[in-house]
């Protein structure tokens, strides 16, 4: 009989989606200029208050798309076969924007991603996907 003990079990994940806003070396940095990063952030929090999870994240590693977001489904997200969508080169009030209606809507899983957010998708390695915890 083995005495090692076994890891919990994953809980059933977050009850709503989270918004993950890369703030590393490159991204929120005035190495994007022209954005306001503070601006960014404020307007997801206001936007999101109690509907989604929004969190300033270290260097995500994908500092050739900055500024760098993830939107995570929710448990219920996840379950209707819904994963992180990373979005890069947001840097457009307007981008934020149509990032903070669709995660008000469910996000990933749970409602289609806008068309106009497709310019900002990309598929990092899985390296840098292996990075991003939940």
């Amino acid at each position: 009989m083995s005495r090692r003990t076994r890891k919990p079990a994953a809980g059933p994940g977050p009850s709503r989606p989270t918004v993950s806003v890369c703030r590393g070396c490159c991204c929120g940095t005035p190495k994007i200029p022209g954005v306001d990063h503070a601006g960014q952030l404020a307007q997801l929090r206001q936007s999101l208050d109690g509907i989604a999870t929004v969190r300033a994240v270290e260097c995500l590693d994908a500092c050739e798309h900055g500024n760098v977001m993830v939107v995570q489904p929710s448990a219920e997200g996840r379950d209707a076969g819904g994963r992180p969508v990373w979005l890069g080169l947001v840097n457009d009030p307007q981008a934020v924007a149509d990032i903070a209606v669709w995660a008000g809507e469910g996000g990933p899983g749970l409602a289609e991603v806008p068309e106009i957010l497709d310019l900002y998708t990309f598929k990092p390695s899985r390296r840098i996907q292996g990075g991003l915890k939940g």
